[in-house]
């Protein structure tokens, strides 16, 4: 089953503009699709096969010599030495889209790109299937499932089951692109570590807390928080602080990209144990707020995202930032609605002197009312 991705667009735009196109994101998230897709008479080749690996290590001018009219690079950041003869290669031929690199490691793609090839890239970062892109294909939506599965294409489309395809993904995440990223030796601590952020899901990040929890120095908790955002497994939402009299959190939360990996670290396993569970409404949270993630990504939302609290505890639990507005977002996890779950909404409205706000929540039912406030269902997410 082949699902159209909303970046398809802006993958062949960017490769009009750009001598080289660079894709990025998960592993196992479609960007050996996406790249096919787009440049379908461009060679592919994968760098993990270890012939063609070794091949591009010991004679890279050779290698890139075979493609006179560009080729898609699979996981490039396993030769860092071809960087410098794409910039070689590249700036003699002088047209756009010539490369096309893809790569799972953010974080070394970056470094390699910085140093060799700066000015000459156009980024597109694929995740995981939006909501929007299931909606708009033949699979049938059913939230718990969602949550419980996430959105990597192996599992959404039925090709996997999502236990033994989470476990494996983890696995493999761990015992090779942590160690590709960090020079990390004690690997059974560091899946610790990720069970642990797995618990904090949606929650104030405090280094000072999971450094007592993992008995590790603060400063080795922010180096590792960083292997996971560069690999795609988590991602820090930032506080808003606008100018702004009374005092409020600078510390950001932390979300998973992927509910199915976040479910799967924290042992929840079925629909069942998913409703039960104590962290159904933090998993719920995540769920959507790494729609809106995605929508931004897949140009479908313009706006920064952002969270809202005081020191004092009020909090909003998403806000939206467009051409100087501000939308605020309050997720909550009940199926009928009351006028005490947009509290938070109001306040906002009075302290940012704005109308404006939304409600999702688990339920069906959709509401308006004054100051442009509404309530929506989770599905509509899709839509913001």
């Amino acid at each position: 089953m082949v699902i159209n991705r909303r970046l398809l667009k802006e993958t062949l735009e960017v490769a009009s503009e750009f001598k080289i196109v660079c894709v990025t994101g998960p592993r196992q998230a479609g960007k050996t699709t996406l790249c096919k897709q787009a440049f379908p008479d461009k060679p592919y080749i994968n760098l993990e096969n270890p012939d063609l690996l070794l091949f591009a290590m010991q004679e890279p001018r050779k290698f890139l010599a075979q493609f006179s009219n560009g080729a898609i690079l699979d996981e490039v950041q396993n030769v860092p030495s071809l960087f410098s003869y794409l910039q070689e290669i590249v700036d003699a031929k002088g047209t756009s889209n010539q490369f096309i690199l893809s790569g799972s490691n953010n974080f070394l793609m970056q470094e390699n790109i910085s140093q060799s090839l700066a000015g000459r890239v156009g980024y597109v970062e694929l995740m995981p299937f939006s909501l929007k892109e299931l909606e708009e294909s033949p699979i049938e939506i059913r939230m718990h499932q969602r949550m419980l599965e996430g959105f990597y294409p192996d599992v959404a489309t039925g090709k996997n089951s999502h236990k033994r395809w989470h476990e494996n993904y983890i696995k493999t995440y761990v015992e090779r692109d942590v160690r590709q990223i960090r020079n990390i030796g004690n690997i059974f601590l560091f899946h610790k570590f990720l069970k642990i952020c797995a618990g904090r899901a949606g929650q104030l990040i405090n280094f000072s807390s999971i450094s007592k929890d993992i008995g590790l120095d603060v400063k080795t908790i922010d180096s590792w928080l960083s292997v996971l955002e560069s690999s795609y497994i988590i991602f820090r939402l930032q506080p808003l602080h606008p100018n702004f009299n009374k005092r409020v959190i600078k510390s950001p939360k932390l979300y998973f990209y992927d509910t199915g990996v976040l479910c799967s670290l924290l042992g929840v396993n079925t629909i069942e144990e998913l409703k039960n569970s104590s962290y159904y409404g933090a998993i719920f949270e995540n769920f959507i707020i790494t729609e809106a993630q995605k929508n931004r990504k897949n140009k479908d939302n313009f706006g920064e995202i952002f969270f809202f609290r005081d020191s004092i505890g009020n909090e909003v639990d998403l806000v939206i930032e467009s051409e100087n507005r501000f939308l605020p977002i309050e997720i909550k996890v009940a199926k009928k609605f009351s006028k005490e779950q947009i509290k938070n909404l109001k306040w906002f409205q009075k302290t940012f002197r704005q109308d404006g706000g939304i409600l999702i929540y688990t339920g069906q039912e959709e509401y308006s009312f004054e100051n442009e406030m509404e309530v929506i269902s989770w599905q509509a997410i899709s839509e913001l």
